[in-house]
């Protein structure tokens, strides 16, 4: 399985302003913005910390997903989400050949932890011995940092804040996450229900 991330999130995503004011900048100086390039930084890396964190897409952006199996014939559970749209379902057999299926043959089922590619009639379509599948998907739950459910924007300021404020630490724990960030995201995480099989 790979998952590659399509597009990025664009700059206009990221609120540098805001950021700069959550960190008590100071404003008004002829160089107020030499730090964006860095601010945008921690906001990227606060960001990927918590989709990573959560399972959960923040920021609108395309993705593809390459299978050599399903997991179950009658559905296949999508690996992040929320997602808002299959955009194509792609077999590619062993020698590389690529046949679309036609997106009349399946539906997206919405669901705020484990969506679903599934079926419309029957079963999903046959991967050749050696091929894969390639489904294409556009995941997200907004289209700037701003537009966040209030908790998330809360803990990407207070995430990409502690980024900022601990730059040049080498001695935190890996994966350390502050409290209040851990407390902020904890209703987003992924549900593991029966070893990860419902």
């Amino acid at each position: 399985m790979m998952l590659i991330e399509e597009t990025t999130i664009g700059q206009a995503a990221l609120p540098v302003d805001a950021f700069k004011a959550h960190l008590r900048l100071g404003t008004g100086f002829a160089e107020g913005n030499v730090q964006d390039a860095v601010l945008e930084g921690f906001l990227r890396a606060a960001v990927a910390a918590i989709e990573a964190r959560t399972g959960k897409i923040l920021i609108e952006r395309a993705f593809s997903w390459t299978l050599t199996q399903w997991r179950d014939g009658s559905c296949q559970v999508l690996p992040v989400a929320p997602v808002t749209a299959v955009t194509g379902v792609t077999l590619i057999d062993g020698t590389g050949a690529e046949t679309l299926w036609a997106p009349g043959n399946y539906r997206l089922e919405r669901d705020a932890q484990r969506p679903k590619l599934v079926p419309v009639v029957g079963a999903l379509p046959y991967i050749p011995t050696g091929g894969s599948v390639e489904i294409a998907f556009d995941a997200g739950y907004a289209a700037t940092v701003e537009a966040l459910p209030s908790d998330l924007v809360q803990a990407v300021m207070l995430l990409a804040a502690h980024y900022y404020e601990y730059r040049d630490e080498t001695s935190l724990s890996a994966g350390c996450m502050p409290f209040g960030v851990t407390s902020l995201i904890e209703r987003y995480r992924v549900m593991r229900l029966f070893g990860g099989l419902a």
